[in-house]
């Protein structure tokens, strides 16, 4: 039984640290270059594991996580959403500015002589007031 176990933990320390290898960035590794940690790990299962973890890992990282070059969804992408945003606000701005452009064109228009809403509002309050009876005796 004894035997087994440690075939076991023997075959679980090589394959652990094998695959730590081969995940981890060739840029990230110490003392040796990753295809020979690689050969050391092979050769010398249960040592090269061991030095692995002592000398060749990166410090301060677990295993290599892996860099999917997938295309991430809208909603998780911050450089989407803050386009999207950005987007939204100069859509506001445009419709506001021809908002106000067409305020102004109609006040123009009132200004130049044509019909215009100020001077409709200033004959319909003069004729209400002369047709109201009853409002010369509350003076």
């Amino acid at each position: 039984m004894l035997r087994v176990v440690v075939v076991v933990a023997v075959l679980v320390v090589f394959v652990y640290g094998l695959v730590d290898v081969i995940r981890t960035d060739a840029r990230q590794t110490k003392g040796i270059s990753k295809p020979a940690w690689i050969v050391v790990q092979i050769v010398l299962p249960v040592i090269g594991a061991i030095l692995w973890f002592l000398i060749g890992r990166p410090r301060g990282t677990g295993p290599a996580t892996a860099s999917y070059s997938h295309p991430v969804a809208p909603d998780d992408d911050p450089d989407f959403l803050r386009n999207l945003e950005i987007r939204r606000r100069n859509q506001a701005e445009v419709e506001r500015i021809k908002r106000l452009k067409a305020e102004l064109d109609a006040k123009e228009r009132g200004a130049d002589g044509g019909p215009s809403a100020g001077t409709g509002e200033a004959r319909g309050s003069e004729s209400g007031d002369a047709g109201t009876p009853g409002t010369d005796e509350v003076k």
